[in-house]
């Protein structure tokens, strides 16, 4: 039945296509050849790449769940850019359920084909790309958790493969970024979200979703001047509240100052202020209007619009993004699926959105 299944559809699918559970149609030889697990070395500009399958040829129910159908590998070597799950939500401070978050990512992308008409990016004729799993992290100790992830980053980022994760709530970017600037200095960074999670403390504890850029500015992890928060709203202890973020250098662009209007203008000045500098792109799914995406921990009304994001993700298009994330999905709170299938969306965009993308 595997034979049967690959070469029905190799024509369709071309050489380098893969998905997960069934052989990847790859030229050479192939490691663990009975699980469709490869491990390619870095490949030549003209060699063939990963390519997620063509519904024309592939039934989107077909394979085992990876995310967009792509092979799934152990190591990040031979890499460009990588898909990761965190399935952690041991941070979340209201509704649990964002480490269900990347299994119902990957299961939404089956809907995301290979090129993006709009910004004129094919990523897969770029980049090698696969799907490397999740994290094992340890439900009852985020702590122990925050040190798995930081490992198994150090090895992703040391391979120069750059990570496009799946959250898992927003704790996880914290030890995400202490891997990501252990190889390339403090960053710059780009946050979408309804919350700052700067606050220093929640009920004793220094670490949860809410206090992971806090974390990162006292390890000296981020270029401050370069930090812009995107989409920030709610209510409040204070009537100042995003007084220390201002303080560190941070730019903070408040929902309501996105309201019924296009973010090009504001991303050609955030364009200006990040430079050419590594960058690194957050993105918690609560940025987005609750209407859009229910399925998350700690929603907030009257939030960003999905063009919107699209807005602000297609405007890094040339930077140097060095990692993406995706946070906070919960799928507990949209049956529907809309708030994964928005969430699959955006980091394909990130996707095509890394620097090494060529642009028709």
């Amino acid at each position: 039945m595997l034979r049967l299944l690959v070469s029905g559809c190799g024509p369709g699918l071309g050489r380098g296509v893969g998905v997960r559970g069934l052989l990847p149609a790859r030229s050479g030889p192939r490691t663990r050849p009975a699980t469709g697990i490869c491990a390619p070395s870095r490949q030549a500009s003209d060699a063939p790449r990963n390519q997620p399958p063509s519904s024309e040829f592939v039934a989107r129910p077909v394979g085992v769940c990876s995310m967009m159908r792509l092979p799934v590998q152990s190591s990040p070597e031979g890499l460009d850019a990588a898909f990761v799950g965190v399935p952690l939500d041991t941070g979340t401070s209201n509704r649990p359920g964002a480490r269900f978050g990347p299994r119902r990512i990957r299961e939404e992308s089956v809907m995301l084909r290979t090129v993006n008409p709009s910004t004129g990016a094919a990523p897969f004729q770029s980049l090698m790309v696969a799907d490397l799993g999740d994290v094992n992290v340890n439900l009852y100790n985020l702590q122990d958790s925050c040190r798995l992830i930081r490992e198994a980053y150090e090895n992703i980022v040391a391979a120069g493969c750059v990570p496009l994760t799946l959250g898992g709530d927003h704790t996880i970017t914290y030890p995400i970024l202490q891997a990501v600037a252990k190889k390339h200095g403090p960053v710059g960074l780009l946050h979408v979200d309804a919350h700052t999670d700067t606050a220093d403390k929640a009920l004793g504890e220094k670490l949860c979703h809410g206090t992971p850029f806090r974390r990162c500015v006292d390890e000296g992890l981020l270029d401050c001047k370069r930090v812009v928060q995107i989409g920030i709203r709610g209510s409040s202890t204070t009537l100042d509240p995003y007084r220390y973020n201002r303080s560190q250098g941070f730019r903070v662009v408040l929902a309501e100052d996105c309201w019924l209007k296009s973010l090009v203008p504001l991303m050609g000045e955030v364009r200006q202020q990040l430079g050419g500098g590594p960058l690194y792109i957050s993105f918690d799914i609560d940025a987005l209007d609750p209407a859009y995406a229910p399925g998350t921990g700690t929603p907030e009304i009257a939030g960003l619009t999905p063009s919107q994001a699209l807005e602000i993700i297609r405007g890094s298009q040339g930077l140097n993004v060095v990692g993406c994330d995706l946070v906070e999905v919960a799928p507990l709170y949209d049956l529907s699926g809309n708030t994964a299938l928005l969430a699959a969306n955006l980091l394909f965009e990130m996707l095509c959105a890394l620097p090494r993308v060529k642009i028709a």
